[in-house]
Order: structure tokens, then C-alpha cells, then sequence
């Protein structure tokens, strides 16, 4: 678990991991640990959704770029007011199938309805929010989804260091785990609710290691 924690939180690559573990008397190889991480990372958030704190109602949703296996795919990201998380989905298009099923997610997991909801001036958007959230009011103005696109650089600082994402499946669990770390980090979850920002991600990883 300490593992999966390293790399979620810190610029490590598998083989850093490794190297880490090993001089920690821990013989494993990348290979593994990549396995772990992609084990481990949904059991890890799946376990803590009931602990999470209800998402705010102005959602700020875009996306963002990144490569996987060489090819360009569309990362769907949304935070709300307070800078949670709400979701995240790769998507090979960026098209309005897309955005339906990035808002039917997060629609069905979270349970909760925005009354706002801030995206840029794609066309794809007031069609599919007419459809599946009609009582929203649909904000599209300069600048105003400035907090998600900010919030994009944090995941683009994280995946730089790695030595690339080779399928959509990893692409969208590590992205994922990415999203769930900052949320805990972030006080987002009943989780280490008592422990100093140094520890929270420790702590909370330990609490949950006891529900996997």
C-alpha cells in the first residue's frame, strides 16, 4: 500500500518505487509495482465513497490533452466551488457521447444535481446539459472556468514525470487515482480528518487499507 501511496502522491516512476522499496530491504520489481497501482487504486476509492463529502452545486467542468500510447485522448475533469473533485474520464473523442456519459457518471455516483454548471463555449454542452441536467443554469463567459483549467496544470505535473500511459484503461485509473488523492488531501473525505496535512494521505491510506 505504502507503494501505490508513493506513487500516487509524489513524482515517482515504477522504477523509483522500486528503487525506494529495495533500499528499504523490499526486493520487487517496477513491474510489479504497476500492478499493485492498478490493483489497488480502485479498491482504494471505491472503499472511501462513503466517506466522501458531498460535492458542491457550481460545477466547473473542461478538458484537457494527454498521450496515451502516443496517440492524443481527452481528459473530461470537473472540480466544484471548493475544489473538489467531481470526476474524470478519458475519452478517445471529444464529442457529445462523451459528454453524456462524463456527466451520467458523476450524475449516478454522486447522486447530487448542480444548479450551475461552467464549461467553455463548446457545442456539445448546452445540448447535453438541456438532456440530463435541465434545471441547471448553463454559465459559458471568459474566464469564468479559470479554477478548472488551473486545476488541470496539477494533473499535467504529475504525469510528466511518467514514462508514459500505455491504454485508455491505465490512463483512466491512474488520472482517477490522481483526482482521488487530491480530493483526501484536500480534507474532501471523513478520512484522517485529525492529522496534519504532512500525514493526511498516510493516515488516510492506513484507515482504508483496513476496509480493502
Amino acid at each position: 500500500m505504502v507503494a501505490v501511496r508513493w506513487y500516487l502522491r509524489f513524482n515517482l516512476s515504477y522504477r523509483d518505487i522500486e528503487e525506494l522499496l529495495v533500499e528499504r530491504g523490499i526486493e520487487v520489481d517496477h513491474v510489479t509495482v504497476y500492478r499493485w497501482v492498478q490493483r489497488f487504486i480502485p479498491l482504494l476509492a471505491d472503499a472511501a465513497r462513503f466517506a466522501r463529502h458531498s460535492p458542491g452545486d457550481r460545477w466547473f467542468v473542461d478538458e484537457t490533452y494527454v498521450k496515451v500510447n502516443g496517440v492524443w485522448r481527452y481528459v473530461y475533469r470537473a472540480i466544484d466551488q471548493y475544489g473538489q473533485v467531481i470526476d474524470v474520464l478519458v475519452s478517445a473523442r471529444r464529442d457529445a457521447a462523451a459528454a453524456r456519459r462524463f456527466f451520467r457518471r458523476a450524475l449516478v455516483t454522486l447522486k447530487v444535481t448542480p444548479t450551475e454548471v461552467v464549461t467553455d463555449a463548446a457545442a456539445v454542452y448546452p445540448g447535453v446539459l438541456d438532456e440530463l441536467i435541465p434545471s441547471a443554469w448553463h454559465h459559458v463567459e471568459q474566464y469564468a472556468n479559470n479554477p478548472v483549467e488551473a486545476d488541470h496544470g496539477r494533473l499535467k505535473h504529475r504525469l510528466r514525470s511518467m514514462r508514459g500511459l500505455r491504454t485508455d484503461k491505465t490512463a483512466q485509473i491512474i488520472i482517477a487515482g490522481h483526482a482521488f488523492v487530491q480530493n483526501l488531501r484536500r480534507r474532501h473525505y471523513e478520512l484522517a480528518i485529525d492529522a496534519p496535512l504532512t500525514r493526511r494521505i498516510a493516515a488516510g491510506f492506513t484507515e482504508l487499507a483496513h476496509a480493502i
